[in-house]
């Protein structure tokens, strides 16, 4: 069996497809429905903010890189995403179109860009008891369990920073800080909850036609659940170890990374070294 994995904000912006005609029309499709040019990412659309951009220009790939491969007749079996990576899954399950995927990412993205200031720490080389310990001696949380030793926290900056301090102290062999707009996957979001709910409430969704596997609970999504889980997703953590665990124990054989870069086949690669 194959699976698709769609993995969230990418870090950075590239250009590696601009020149690629398949990925201009894309880059028109997402200035259409958002304001917002992944051809033109560092000049295009300035009320947005790099966090939704960025957000912006991974969904692009995502949905470049799907119909690339669908074009060679490379469908998957299951499908999964990784954070905000689950509005290109939703497209490429045929649950939505690639215009609303982008619509939805960019809305829900500006909801919470005016949240304040936040950061993203990534901590590699602790375990996530020692973790959890640190995340509540400094106000924040645990946002990604991306491996057993590979997690993001998620809180104020100043906050966010002190834990990467302790967690520097307690053994971490590689801590960054990345600030952001929001508090991605944490009970913080619930706060902006109900406006985020009301954005979700605007679009229709269809049952996907290839399973989809949530980062959750690992349920496969259905059109009715769909809403709620968009909200959901936001307000709690991802894990990724255990949804790949999963994946593999349904039967899952080789894993297709549909997006910028690859840190989900590099996550793949630690879960499967601690087996």
């Amino acid at each position: 069996m194959i699976c698709w994995m769609y993995p969230g904000q990418p870090v950075a912006f590239t250009d590696t497809y601009n020149n690629d005609p398949e990925f201009q029309k894309i880059a028109l499709l997402c200035q259409g429905a958002t304001g917002f040019n992944p051809l033109e990412s560092d000049t295009s659309a300035p009320s947005l903010t790099r966090s939704v951009r960025l957000q912006l220009h991974g969904v692009s790939v995502s949905l470049y890189r799907s119909g690339l491969l669908m074009s060679q007749g490379a469908g998957p079996d299951l499908i999964a995403g990784h954070s905000m990576g689950i509005y290109a899954a939703l497209a490429a399950s045929g649950s939505i179109d690639s215009g609303t995927a982008l619509a939805l990412t960019c809305r829900l993205g500006v909801a919470m860009a005016g949240m304040g200031e936040y950061a993203l720490g990534c901590v590699i080389g602790l375990t996530s008891g020692p973790l959890v310990a640190i995340a509540a001696n400094n106000g924040v949380y645990i946002a990604n369990h991306n491996t057993s030793r590979h997690f993001l926290l998620a809180g104020g900056r100043k906050e966010v920073a002190a834990a990467l301090a302790e967690a520097t102290v307690s053994g971490a062999f590689s801590v960054n800080l990345f600030p952001c707009d929001a508090p991605l996957h944490t009970p913080l979001i619930e706060a902006i909850a109900g406006d985020l709910r009301r954005i979700v409430a605007e679009y229709r969704f269809s049952e996907p036609r290839i399973p989809l596997v949530e980062h959750i609970g690992q349920t496969t999504l259905a059109a009715a659940t769909i809403p709620a889980f968009l909200v959901d997703e936001l307000c709690r953590p991802v894990y990724w170890e255990t949804t790949y665990r999963t994946l593999r124990s349904r039967g899952v054989t080789r894993f297709q990374e549909v997006g910028a870069g690859s840190v989900l086949t590099k996550f793949n690669r630690w879960i499967d070294s601690d087996t």
